[in-house]
Formats: structure tokens, C-alpha cells, sequence
């Protein structure tokens, strides 16, 4: 276990994750306490949802276009920019709280906006990752950003309880607001290989169209972003209903909903630690056996009948989910090309983003007739069925889930090259497996 902790001896790595998890902290405190503020002071369901959505759909929809600027831009200095500007939404929203007569639209805008800065800003982070530690480390790298996203998600709400005690909902607000500051100060210190951003030439639209090229042409990209988009369909809701399978499915109280969330946090974490000494003995067989055991893992969880047997068996399914987060992200890292990188992880991201809430709501429509446990349980049997069914007709999907890093293609030169010139570099790039494993 102790090699998934060996990308925190890159100094550059080392900084800016534990920038990010002070900031992530920060963040998941802001998110439980404005839900609270927006319910407290609307009493009203649709507040309350429409506060949530609107932080998470930014995300889904502008990746994209936060890929293409982290290939445009320089990268630390766009991050930077996109940082200070959470940090100045969070502050905003203090100032909000502070005075007490904020209206629940004036909160849920500013929550759009902050969520807007995040979405064009995450897709830099991620494409400097392969840029902070040697290759051989980076699906540790990969799964210890997992990992401090979900502590996050345990420690952030804590704090947010104790906050709110000691303090108002306002100082929830300004500490995430002070937290963004540990980002820009990591970036200061850190230092980078030199990156020549993406001539000018090309608008947005027509770079996402290059990238969405791009991801197409290069085999374990492509494959990446099909899974992740059948899996947040069909397997990524039970995130959304957990509280909905534990109140009407297993008729336990609000508490028993912040023990599944908390067991999928605490079993996500433990995932991550393991997937760097299991990748090195599996390889790509790691990949395809979370997208298997990922499916398997939901139908005991669905099948559950007290919180007492659906508290493990939510540990088990976020330890198998992180594997199929980590693991394809990381193919992606390696395998879109470098001037791109961006651009095609914009592309992936967003189809988690938005096809996973269209699969919570279908879910949930359907759980609303036939149940929340036996919906739970018929999604793992379901996904399985797809999982072996891909396997058996489409197994070159899983064939290029593997392989190294795409050479940086000649536009790096400084040159722009037509859109087929660069999918042609990128479907140039072998599809065999390669001994390291992603």
C-alpha cells in the first residue's frame, strides 16, 4: 500500500495535492452549508435542488470548453485565474449570508458562478497531473487526488456541522474562500516542464470539434470515454439515491443517509490506496476487473434489508467505483496527446457530468413504481449484462485500455495543424498492451 503513496515524494505533486484537499474541504463545507441556508430560508424542496444543480451543471456542460482553454492558455496561470475566481464567489457568498436577507436566487447565482469557474478550471488541473510526476506514477497520482476528493467529502461536512455551532453559516463561506488560497500559493511554488500553449487561430467551438476528433481517433481514449458513459448511466445513480435507499428503502432515519454517504467516502479512499500495488501486479486487468466487480458489488448493496448489511456493502461499491473513475481517467491521461490533453479530458469529464444525472433521474422515476433496493440491485445486474456483453462482441474496448502516452504532436512546434493531420498522429499509436498497466 505504501507504493499508491509514492507520488507525494514529487515535491511539485506533493504541493498541490494537499493544496487541492485544504481547498476540497473548504468546498464540501460550502456545499453542506448553503443547501442548509437555501432550505432554511426558502422552505422549499426546489431551492434546495436547484442550489445543488446549480454548482454540479456547470461542470458537466463547460468541461469542454475548460479543456480546450487549458490547451490554449498557459496552464498554471489560467488555473490560478480560475481559482481566484471560486475564492471570490465563496467570499461573495459570506457577504451574502453575513447580512441575513440574501433571497434564495441571489444565493443559487452566485453558486452557479462559482460552479462555472470550477468547470473551466478542473480540466487544467487535471492535465497538468502527468506534468507534476514521472509516468510510472501517475495512477497513483491519479488515485490520490481520488482519495482526498473523498476525504473531502468526510471531513469537509464534519467541519461544516462544527461551524455552524461555533459560528453563521458566513464563516463557512470565508474559510472556503481563505482555503482557495493554499491552490494559489502551491502553483506559486511549484515549478513545471515548459508547456507552449496552442497557437491562436482556432475558436473554442473549433478546437472542442479538434479534440472531440482527437478522443475519437486515438482507440484507449475513445473506449474510456464509452465506459464512462455507459457506467454513469446505468451504475453512477446510486450515488444520487443513497438517501432515497436508506430512508424509503430501508426506513431509517436522515442519519442512515449520511452513513452510506460517509461508507462510499471511506471505501473510496481505501480503494485508492491499494489500485497502484494491484495495477502493478494486474496491469490492465485492473481496469477491466473494477468495470466487472463494480456492477457486481451493487446488487448486494441494492439487496440489503437494514443500514447494518448496506453500510459494508456501500464501502465495498465506492472502492470498486474509484477503481473504474481512476482507472479510465488514467488511460485518458496517458493516452490523449499532450497539446490536447485538455481538451479530450473536457470531453470525458462531461460525459459524467451530464449523462450521469440523466441516469438519476430515469433511475429514480423508476425506483418511484418498482422500488429503490430492487432498481439498485437490477442497475448492477444490468450493467454486469452490458459489461459481458461488451466483452463478448466489442472486447477490443477493453483490448486499449492500455499503452503508453501519445507523443506531443507537431502543432507543439508552434505551428497549427489541420484537425486530420493530428488524428492521424494519434491513430497512429499501437494498440497493444504495454507491461505497466494504466
Amino acid at each position: 500500500m505504501l507504493s499508491s503513496l509514492r507520488p507525494l515524494r514529487s515535491r511539485n505533486f506533493a504541493l498541490v495535492w494537499t493544496a487541492a484537499f485544504v481547498s476540497n474541504i473548504g468546498s464540501w463545507m460550502q456545499t453542506v452549508v448553503l443547501a442548509i441556508v437555501v432550505t432554511d430560508r426558502s422552505h422549499n424542496p426546489l431551492w434546495t435542488g436547484t442550489v445543488a444543480a446549480a454548482a454540479f451543471v456547470p461542470v458537466g456542460v463547460l468541461s469542454p470548453v475548460g479543456g480546450a482553454l487549458a490547451d490554449r492558455l498557459d496552464r498554471r496561470r489560467w488555473l490560478v485565474t480560475t481559482t481566484v475566481a471560486e475564492a471570490a464567489f465563496a467570499a461573495t457568498l459570506a457577504v451574502l449570508a453575513g447580512t441575513g436577507h440574501a433571497a434564495s436566487w441571489a444565493l443559487v447565482g452566485v453558486a452557479f458562478l462559482g460552479g462555472v469557474a470550477a468547470a473551466i478550471g478542473f480540466p487544467t488541473y487535471q492535465a497538468m497531473l502527468p506534468d507534476l510526476v514521472p509516468a510510472e506514477d501517475l495512477l497513483g497520482a491519479v488515485s490520490l487526488s481520488s482519495a482526498q476528493f473523498n476525504l473531502g467529502r468526510v471531513i469537509g461536512p464534519a467541519l461544516a456541522g462544527l461551524v455552524l455551532v461555533v459560528g453563521s453559516p458566513a464563516w463557512a463561506f470565508a474559510v472556503n474562500a481563505l482555503s482557495f488560497g493554499a491552490v494559489v500559493a502551491a502553483l506559486a511554488l511549484i515549478t513545471l516542464p515548459s508547456h507552449r500553449p496552442s497557437p491562436a487561430g482556432v475558436g473554442i467551438m473549433g478546437r472542442i470539434v479538434e479534440g472531440a476528433r482527437l478522443a475519437a481517433a486515438e482507440p484507449g481514449c475513445r473506449s474510456a470515454i464509452t465506459l464512462i458513459a455507459v457506467v454513469a448511466l446505468i451504475g453512477s445513480p446510486f450515488i444520487a439515491l443513497a438517501p432515497a435507499l436508506a430512508i424509503d428503502g430501508l426506513h431509517s432515519s436522515k442519519g442512515g443517509a449520511s452513513m452510506l454517504v460517509t461508507a462510499q467516502g471511506v471505501g473510496a479512499v481505501c480503494g485508492a490506496l491499494v489500485l497502484t500495488p494491484l495495477a502493478q501486479r494486474l496491469g490492465r486487468r485492473l481496469v477491466v476487473g473494477a468495470l466487472f466487480a463494480f456492477p457486481v458489488a451493487l446488487v448486494p448493496y441494492g439487496l440489503s434489508r437494514s443500514l447494518w448489511t448496506a453500510v459494508p456493502a456501500m464501502a465495498v461499491v465506492g472502492a470498486c467505483y474509484i477503481g473504474v473513475l481512476t482507472g479510465l481517467n488514467t488511460v485518458v491521461q496517458r493516452r490523449a496527446p499532450t497539446a490536447a490533453r485538455g481538451r479530450v479530458l473536457g470531453l470525458y469529464m462531461m460525459a459524467l457530468g451530464t449523462i450521469y444525472p440523466v441516469g438519476a433521474v430515469v433511475e429514480g422515476a423508476i425506483a418511484h413504481r418498482a422500488g429503490i433496493r430492487a432498481v439498485t440491485a437490477a442497475s448492477g445486474v444490468l450493467l454486469l449484462g452490458v459489461m459481458a456483453a461488451i466483452g463478448l462482441s466489442r472486447g477490443r474496448l477493453f483490448a486499449v485500455l492500455d499503452g503508453g502516452p501519445v507523443p506531443a504532436p507537431a502543432s507543439m512546434s508552434g505551428r497549427p495543424q489541420p484537425a486530420s493531420v493530428l488524428a492521424a498522429e494519434a491513430a497512429a499509436v499501437p494498440d497493444g498492451t504495454s507491461p505497466a498497466g494504466p
